[in-house]
């Protein structure tokens, strides 16, 4: 029988990171008691960002790992915050990586176990698969969610070759246990009781599901030498690690401090961690947990060196920026209408005939290379953009997204219509040739220049409030890489 395992991963959380105690001081006339847990800080989208966004971007890096993202055959998303519930998030994923259009596309939600349920799928299947999840949770202003809550998305690419992580099986239970639940026309989630949660809910569900397993595979719990465990905190996950008879040490740290749980995507999150600290041999338990449970186990191959390159979770953390400004959170997240004045009165509705059109452009970032003069040039069209060729219907797609790139020219516009003000635009000046007019975002007012290297990351255009349509398009950002230059300030 032919192995199945896990081949790469990619990580991605948003660069902002909204200060706890922002939280706590601005809802402290209302919730005073907010603040003895206001500590550290908590990962939050930008206005132009999403649970589709951020699964496009853990994708990309899952799929970089990979010498050719042509094998891929599936592509799996798993979320409770899924932009679209009748237009298939999946399908727009894979359209925004570039996967080939011959392959399967599903999205899987309804629990916050979703995430490694589809990823048991994938491992349980034939082919090459890529897994990921992703949840935008919005929470209520002074609730004990808001502080405990982040954004996030975690990719995995399974397979049979070239594994670093061996899967040895897995173990599942449902039960309709709801300690919280989210109905499909609310915001947000109502929380029960938390100690009758844990008592009636995690130390009767997770034991037993993680026993047979270990049962299974003939294996302790003092083998495991990594323990996933996703949405619990650090104390509640420690109490389940020991009644299983796993290593207090051996539980994988929750994030918490400088993150949150991050909801679907956060086992898988907290996975390609535990990936990049492993040593060949180690055993690796992952748990889901939400209306029953779903456990998996993992041996690490002699490839998981190669984990060490990929781009996990601690790399993301490392390239945030800090950011206290807790009105605009609420902006961002739509708890709170700023007056934008009559530019925001436009009509945004789509001209979905246009975008099916021009949609390699708009989704894919495809470009185009001049078969007669080897001129690239973004967006494609009909004539070469080379004055000394142009040349007709000459033509060949051209990726765009993955090049190195650095600002030309540039615009901070502040009478144009932002959500984030300025309105930041120019000239991206692609590497190996290629300019392009596009928007810039994660950029402070007065931060960017003239060289300063640049980045594709797929995000929201706008959102057409009236047809409740979004639409998306590939914009310049800040590379991210964890140096002192990134760990900058967004306090403006």
């Amino acid at each position: 029988m032919q192995h199945r395992g896990i081949v790469s991963f990619g990580a991605y959380v948003p660069r902002r990171r909204l200060a706890r105690k922002a939280i706590g001081a601005a809802n402290a006339w209302a919730n005073p008691g907010l603040a003895s847990a206001a500590r550290g800080d908590r990962a939050i989208c930008a206005h132009d960002e999403d649970s589709l966004t951020m699964a496009v971007e853990a994708s990309r890096l899952a799929l970089s790992a990979l010498p050719d993202s042509a094998a891929i055959e599936a592509l799996f998303f798993a979320s409770t915050t899924m932009p679209f519930a009748d237009r298939q998030n999946a399908g727009l994923i894979a359209e925004a990586v570039s996967l080939p259009s011959a392959i399967r596309s599903t999205d899987a939600g309804g629990s916050l176990r979703a995430g490694v349920g589809a990823l048991r799928t994938a491992l349980d299947g034939p082919g090459d698969t890529i897994v990921v999840a992703s949840d935008k949770r919005l929470t209520r202003p002074g609730s004990a969610q808001e502080l405990r809550l982040g954004d996030a998305a975690a990719a995995l690419v399974t397979g049979s070759e070239e594994l670093i992580a061996d899967y040895l099986g897995g173990t599942a239970v449902s039960i309709d246990f709801t300690d919280h639940y989210r109905t499909s026309d609310s915001d947000f989630d109502y929380q029960l009781e938390e100690r009758w949660a844990r008592d009636e809910g995690v130390m009767k569900i997770i034991p037993p599901i993680v026993q047979e397993l270990l049962d299974q595979n003939g294996t302790a719990g003092e083998a495991i030498a990594h323990f996933v465990v996703a949405g619990l905190g650090g104390r509640d996950a420690k109490a389940v690690a020991g009644r299983c008879g796993i290593p207090e040490g051996a539980v994988t740290p929750d994030l918490h401090a400088n993150c949150g749980d991050t909801g679907t995507g956060h086992p898988l999150l907290l996975l390609t961690k535990a990936l990049q600290s492993a040593a060949p041999g180690d055993l690796i338990l992952v748990l889901g947990y939400g209306q029953g449970a779903e456990a998996l186990l993992f041996r690490a191959t002699g490839n998981i060196g190669k984990a060490a390159a990929m781009t996990g979770t601690d790399a993301m953390l490392e390239s945030g920026v800090a950011d206290d400004n807790y009105l605009r959170f609420l902006s961002f997240n739509g708890h709170v209408a700023m007056d934008w004045g009559m530019r925001a009165e436009r009509d945004n509705r789509t001209a979905q005939s246009a975008f099916y059109r021009h949609r390699q452009t708009v989704t894919s970032c495809i470009g185009g290379r001049c078969t007669a003069c080897d001129t690239p040039q973004f967006p494609m069209s009909r004539i070469c953009a080379n004055p000394e060729c142009r040349q007709t219907d000459t033509q060949q797609p051209e990726p765009f997204a993955d090049k190195p790139a650095s600002v030309k020219s540039f615009t901070e516009d502040w009478l144009a219509l932002s959500f984030n003000p300025p309105l930041v635009y120019g000239n991206v000046r692609f590497e190996g040739g290629g300019v392009a007019m596009l928007e810039f975002s994660d950029f402070e007012p007065g931060e960017v220049s003239v060289d300063a290297p640049l980045a594709m990351q797929f995000r929201i255009k706008d959102i057409d409030e009236k047809r409740e349509f979004r639409r998306y398009c590939w914009k310049a950002v800040p590379p991210r890489s964890p140096s002192p230059q990134s760990k900058g300030n967004a306090n403006g």
